[in-house]
């Protein structure tokens, strides 16, 4: 039997991922580990605080 990870594993997963820093070995722990439905929400929380964060810099330069 195969053990679930927590939604937390799912995001540090997602963030390795954004950053395109990831080992063959841990991608294999993930897909016998993670929940589809975790890494989908994940993905959308990651997606989400990254354009937050790159219109915040863009507001912070543009702004007299």
């Amino acid at each position: 039997m195969k053990k679930k990870s927590s939604f937390l594993q799912s995001m540090k997963a997602v963030l390795w991922g954004f950053l395109g820093v990831r080992k063959q070995s841990g991608l294999q722990e993930d897909v016998a580990s993670l929940s589809f439905v975790h890494i989908i929400i994940a993905g959308v929380i990651g997606a989400l605080i990254f354009m937050s964060v790159l219109l915040l810099i863009v507001k912070v330069v543009v702004s007299p």
